[in-house]
């Protein structure tokens, strides 16, 4: 077989799908940045209003990570067994995705019930001004009617790329984001004949974006898959010592999302502490952070769904030459962003706002984003592979340790600069709180490295 083909024919579709997904993140703030002069505030109240109200969703979403990564890495095995001519493997398949569908929809139903309280205890911990609450307040109250749908995609998302098959949920990324983008331009500014709603707007094309989303992938299995779900009964759905490994690994993985998001929600927090002015100049700085991890998770993806395959296919050589490919293909990323981001700064500043002190407060951090593509690669790649091969603990127990260190970083720093300075200026919090980032991805790289031999099976 020609693994490289096979990465690719993985790859390229998450990468064109995760094209999108920081797009829709820049197009909301960038509208954001542009309805000052419609509404009376400011643009960084509007900007610190969208990067609060998504950190919410962050703080709920990202613990139910799992149902991605779990229901991924245990499909891929599943596959590889199918692929080898298991009888059963067909039924544990179906399975997963029924679990994992379960649980997802479960989910968002007990969010959408415990809006109000999640509200009330997030603001205990935000601390941001009364402007860029009221506008975070009414985002999150719209947006959080699609939490049944959110999750269930990330389900669908994990199953798919198990199933090998990633032009399916590349088809609802892009569907999904495409109409997220023109919804809350067109609902938000009143393009198109569509009710000018100003930053409502902005809620209101996310939730019709994740329930078009939800359709979609669901027509989609019962499309192409149906046939493998008939091999499927309730009675395993149900079976106790299923369950009971469906949930260890996923309780594994749900400590690791917590953790991840301690950090990212860490970042945001910390910031807001500093001025509307910081929290938008670190809102934009993550955004264009995180544009590299969307190009570089296709290649990641690949590493997961192959990993998988052949652990299930009990391939040695599988395994130990997907991971070697893998990081080639990751390596070549690495050096694109690398020019991309040493060239392009000042220009992706301006796409995301045209407030002129906004991107004037950002110029001085841009430097920061040439480490990402250094650092990101092999946190980013190894987290792929480690999810193929379903190692949760490991998964887990780095991510434990990268919030160590951001917050480890973070608290050493503030106590030696202000010993030595007094005080600590807004930009100096801002440089620090890049180095704390920085710090935990080198955390997560460098623990996944060392442990990978032990950890995934046949290397």
């Amino acid at each position: 077989m020609n693994l490289h083909r096979d990465i690719l024919r993985l790859a390229v579709p998450s990468i064109l799908a995760n094209i999108t997904v920081p797009l829709v993140g820049m197009v909301d703030i960038a509208v954001a940045g542009h309805l000052g002069a419609t509404e009376g505030l400011s643009a960084a109240a509007f900007i610190g209003g969208i990067s609060i109200g998504a950190m919410l969703f962050d703080m709920l979403y990202w613990n139910f990570g799992f149902l991605r990564a779990g229901t991924g890495g245990i499909t891929a095995q599943a596959y590889g067994r199918w692929h080898t001519g298991s009888n059963s493997a067909a039924g544990d398949i179906a399975i997963t995705l029924k679990r994992a569908l379960g649980i997802a929809f479960g989910s968002g139903l007990v969010l959408i019930a415990l809006q109000w309280v999640v509200v009330q205890v997030a603001f205990l911990l935000v601390k941001c001004t009364p402007e860029v609450r009221d506008l975070a307040t009414k985002y999150f109250f719209i947006r959080i009617w699609a939490a049944p749908a959110t999750l269930s995609l990330f389900a669908f998302k994990g199953w798919f790329i198990g199933m090998q098959d990633t032009v399916r949920p590349m088809i609802c990324d892009l569907l999904v984001n495409t109409v997220n983008i023109l919804l809350s331009i067109g609902l938000a500014f009143g393009y198109a004949g569509l009710p000018e709603l100003g930053f409502k707007g902005v809620a209101w094309g996310t939730f019709i974006a994740q329930w078009t989303g939800f359709l979609y992938a669901s027509l989609a299995v019962w499309k192409r898959y149906g046939n493998v779900f008939r091999e499927a009964s309730g009675e395993k759905v149900s079976d106790k010592a299923g369950l009971r490994a469906f949930f260890v690994l996923n309780r594994d993985l749900f400590l690791r999302s917590m953790c991840m998001i301690a950090v990212y929600i860490g970042f945001t927090m910390i910031s807001a502490r500093y001025g509307d002015m910081m929290l938008a100049v670190g809102a934009i700085l993550m955004k264009l952070l995180m544009i590299f991890s969307y190009f570089t998770d296709g290649f990641a993806y690949a590493g997961e769904a192959l990993t998988g395959r052949f652990i299930g296919e009990e391939s040695p050589d599988g395994v130990r030459s997907t991971i070697k490919e893998t990081f080639l293909w990751s390596l070549a990323v690495t050096g694109l962003f690398f020019l991309v981001y040493g060239a392009g700064g000042v220009p992706l500043l301006r796409l995301m706002t045209s407030d002129a002190e906004v991107v004037e407060s950002a110029r001085g951090f841009l430097p920061w984003l040439l480490l990402m593509p250094v650092i990101g690669c092999p946190a980013f790649t190894w987290d792929g592979i480690f999810t193929g091969a379903t190692a949760s603990k490991d998964l887990r127990n780095s991510c434990v340790w990268c919030v160590v260190g951001f917050f480890g970083v973070w608290f050493a720093g503030l106590g030696l600069l202000k010993a030595f300075h007094g005080s600590l200026p807004e930009t100096w919090a801002i440089h620090l709180l890049l180095a704390a980032y920085f710090v935990h991805l080198l955390v997560r790289a460098l623990f996944l490295t060392l442990r990978w031999r032990k950890a995934v099976p046949y290397t």
